[in-house]
């Protein structure tokens, strides 16, 4: 198993080298570019545009450029202002040295920009799969367990709808709902926020007001998971609860709990755990529709404002951040697969 993890590891910092140099092609070669907004501004001339490229390092040819991203070179933070450029002195930057530059669109490091919403992403995506995994796996085997009957044709239509309905537009229904039409009866207020991670100027922590705040977003991002997870679920447990072995337990004796719980589920759970490896890199990155629409300060929200202003360094962080999380991952389900089948063995 050793040798194993550790071929793993050397195959995915090959990997991961391919991926950036695929995803540093992809952002840089797509239309526009960081300094766009700045030609466009009638404070800044071109030649302060030309300035801003040398010393971005975007004059040079894009294998440079990558090259300067991955290893470093000498460079000069740049502010912009109606007055002029102003100029601080130079630094070395290179993601292998643990630098990976500065945003584009804040002037700020990537990383500061990161750590302010990575942990509000964590709290928020890590509550709503959690939430999800919890109703998606009793309702999975219950609907397992009543084949054909009325609950699981309940359960199937609720999986189509799911995992049909749009976050975004999911998410306005419950905000025209839960904010615009119902009301507290007492206060007279909205019945629950349309947004924000807490109620501005409100002092200290307060733990009804964080739940009120997050009710939306996680209703909003759980409904496709609890669709897709408890319809995989079923068809997982479908397929264990006739297996031979199950029918031998029985035979011996053993409960019909410790034959569908201890057994069966053990083994039901095994495709699930790909899944939720797949999935788990949405804890770091974020849902970009959710953490839009709800205003919650998030990777997801930091994406999407990278991608619309062309903050390249922020974009080419996130989406190593998010490639890095997935083969991880996925290491990280092979490893779990050999816990929960014996017969799973690495050589």
């Amino acid at each position: 198993m050793a040798a194993y993890i550790l071929r793993r590891l050397l195959q995915t910092i090959a990997l991961l080298f391919l991926l950036s140099v695929v995803l540093f092609a992809l952002v840089n070669l797509a239309p526009g570019g960081p300094l766009a907004g700045q030609g466009q501004s009638r404070h800044v001339s071109a030649e302060k545009v030309e300035l801003l490229k040398r010393q971005f390092g975007l004059d040079q040819p894009l294998p440079t450029q990558y090259i300067i991203w991955l290893a470093g070179n000498d460079w000069m933070k740049v502010d912009v202002d109606g007055d002029g450029i102003k100029e601080s002195s130079g630094t070395r930057y290179g993601i292998l040295r643990g630098d990976f530059g500065f945003s584009f669109r804040t002037r700020k490091p990537v990383l500061e920009e990161i750590g302010g919403r990575l942990p509000n992403t964590i709290y928020l995506m890590s509550i709503t799969m959690l939430a999800a995994i919890l109703l998606a796996i009793p309702i999975g085997i219950a609907s397992a367990l009543r084949q054909y009957s009325k609950f699981d044709i309940a359960v199937t239509t609720f999986s189509f709808a799911g995992q049909a309905i749009p976050e975004f537009w999911l998410g306005l229904i419950l905000i025209l709902v839960f904010y615009a039409w119902l009301k507290n009866p007492f206060t007279g207020q909205p019945l629950l926020p349309s947004g924000g991670i807490t109620t501005l100027g409100l002092q200290g922590f307060n733990l009804g007001d964080r739940i009120e705040h997050l009710i939306l977003p996680v209703l909003t991002g759980a409904l496709g998971w609890v669709s897709w997870y408890s319809r995989f679920m079923r068809s997982s447990m479908l397929d264990v609860i006739h297996k031979d072995y199950l029918r031998t337990a029985r035979a011996k004796g053993a409960s019909n709990w410790v034959v569908l719980y201890k057994h069966g589920l053990r083994n039901a759970l095994i495709p699930l755990v790909t899944l939720l490896a797949l999935d788990l890199p949405y804890i770091f990155s974020g849902a970009i529709f959710v953490e839009y629409l709800f205003a919650w300060p998030g990777m997801g929200r930091l994406y999407y404002q990278a991608a619309e202003q062309r903050d390249y360094p922020v974009l080419m962080t996130i989406l190593i951040i998010g490639a890095a999380t997935i083969i991880f991952s996925n290491l990280l389900a092979d490893i779990l697969y050999a816990y929960l089948d014996p017969r799973v063995r690495y050589e």
